[in-house]
């Protein structure tokens, strides 16, 4: 498979995981960007390997890791979360249960979020999710329980202001 081949299939699928790893789309563009420049470079080896796909997907993952430790003071609001789609208010009024699980991630550590990107989004294992955080299986449960708590907590402030209301 040739370089535009590969690129042509998984640019799309590229670009979603890492809108959903950064919550931002002009940042997930530039770290495929980036990574798709580094990738075309090394075409000859990385096409080479058994899984392609996977391996960019990896390098996704690690920019944005190194992006976030670069980039530390950077604040995602959900503002940011925008474009996931415009959230459309049900005629109850009630609290979109969408908006703000990713207002959540968001607000994730960089590698918890990564954790249950991996796992929830592109259906990795422990151990996949784990060989591309470059941690144990243990760590990765840790992020992924870790993660999903935090995550359950604010559902639950939400629908207690449900009640409220």
């Amino acid at each position: 498979m040739t370089f535009d081949e590969f690129l042509a299939q998984r640019l799309d699928g590229l670009l979603r995981y890492a809108t959903t790893l950064t919550c931002d789309p002009h940042q997930a563009q530039d770290i495929v960007q980036e990574v798709v420049l580094r990738a075309q470079q090394r075409w000859s080896r990385i096409g080479k390997t058994e899984q392609p796909a996977a391996y960019v997907t990896r390098m996704v993952t690690n920019e944005f890791l190194s992006w976030r430790r670069r980039c530390r003071e950077l604040v995602v609001t959900p503002s940011a979360m925008d474009a996931f789609g415009a959230v459309q208010a049900d005629l109850t009024g009630q609290v979109d249960d969408r908006a703000v699980l990713l207002a959540g991630i968001a607000r994730l550590p960089r590698k918890q979020r990564a954790a249950v990107v991996l796992r929830y989004y592109l259906n990795r294992t422990d151990e996949q999710i784990a060989e591309e955080l470059g941690c144990s299986t243990g760590t990765v449960r840790s992020h992924v329980s870790r993660a999903v708590a935090a995550l359950r907590v604010e559902l639950a402030s939400v629908e207690r202001v449900r009640e409220a209301l």
